[in-house]
């Protein structure tokens, strides 16, 4: 899915502040929009869209039924009738503060905006943003007067670093529409707060989630393979792997098990690995898909065909597992490497 926001308008924006609802903090709803220059709408626009990186993409969820999923009914309520901003703006911070129950989260700023011409695949499509600034900065202002310099201490938010963010697309709205989630500031349970209780929103199955999903699966099922199969076997899988997805356009499952794992009594246990992995974290990757390059680069940075020997030694295998040898004399177990070139 490519998403081209260099067209994208900021329409209207209305500043609110939230706090947290355990410390009692409230929160305050503005009574109208605010009014922006064409400078300032250049600056608010760097700052909330320029975190986002469009490939791991979302959707609105819920465990009964997609109408029932509050944010996502006040963001429909906006794109039926975008003059009816306002109104879902008390909404939409009264239920941020409502879910802000955590004694970690931080008050700040909201900002509810509405945009025009963002383009999703060729199609232009107007979009609703939840912005929300929790840390400030310190900056230094200089102020000369009359040949005299004075240096004054100010906070400020950094527009380089939006905090938390969603931009919801006004485009597939009966599968809960195209979201893309930002959040920079919460680590371990509180984070859970801005993704799953205040948005509720679960990732979407295309070809980023399945590339994503199957290279974490090989990973994992190479990490479980049995001692009977030895290291040399397991790297040169990985290798494999990281061939495929590199090289190939799209992805079918029984391709890849043929090309990659080879071996039969292997691939049957990929195969029944993959069901088990899939229902025990609650995913479904589809046997055919189109590769994601984005996925790909970002997976195979955590896919390193290494040899751990005790303590001493580590062996990093780049190429042919047929170049390298393992076996046991007398002095012990040991690795045989043959190279054709010293580099």
């Amino acid at each position: 899915m490519k998403i081209n926001n260099y067209d994208i308008k900021l329409n209207s924006i209305i500043v609110n502040w939230v706090g947290n609802k355990t410390k009692d903090e409230g929160r305050i709803i503005a009574n109208t929009s605010l009014e922006i220059t064409d400078d300032l709408s250049d600056i608010l626009l760097k700052y909330f869209i320029s975190t986002f990186k469009f490939d791991d993409l979302y959707s609105f969820n819920h465990n009964s039924h997609l109408s029932l999923n509050t944010v996502y009914s006040y963001i429909s309520n906006i794109f039926n009738n975008p003059n009816n901003l306002l109104e879902n703006t008390y909404y939409l911070v009264d239920y941020l503060y409502e879910n802000s129950i955590h004694p970690s989260i931080k008050s700040g700023e909201i900002y509810i905006v509405y945009f025009q011409d963002c383009e999703i695949d060729g199609k232009v499509v107007d979009a609703v943003g939840i912005f929300k600034s929790e840390n400030k900065e310190t900056f230094l202002k200089v102020r000369s007067n009359d040949g005299n310099f004075n240096i004054e201490r100010e906070q400020g938010i950094n527009i380089n670093k939006l905090d938390k963010g969603a931009l919801i697309f006004n485009t597939d709205k009966e599968n809960g529409y195209i979201v893309a989630v930002v959040d920079n500031t919460n680590k371990g349970n509180k984070a859970h707060y801005w993704i799953d209780e205040f948005l509720h929103v679960r990732q979407r199955k295309d070809e980023y989630y399945n590339t994503q999903n199957l290279m974490m699966l090989t990973k994992n099922f190479v990490k479980n393979l049995p001692e009977e199969f030895d290291s040399p076997t397991k790297a040169d899988i990985i290798n494999k792997t990281v061939k495929f997805f590199k090289e190939k356009g799209s992805f079918e499952m029984k391709e890849f098990a043929n090309e990659v794992i080879k071996q039969p009594e292997i691939i049957n246990s990929f195969n029944q690995f993959v069901d088990n992995y899939q229902k025990e974290r609650d995913i479904e990757i589809t046997d055919n898909f189109t590769i994601s390059d984005t996925a790909v680069k970002k997976q195979v940075r955590s896919l390193k065909s290494v040899i751990k020997l005790d303590k001493n030694f580590q062996i990093y295998i780049l190429g042919d597992r047929d170049m390298i040898e393992n076996g046991e004399d007398s002095k012990g177990k040991f690795y045989k490497v043959y190279y054709k070139e010293e580099s």
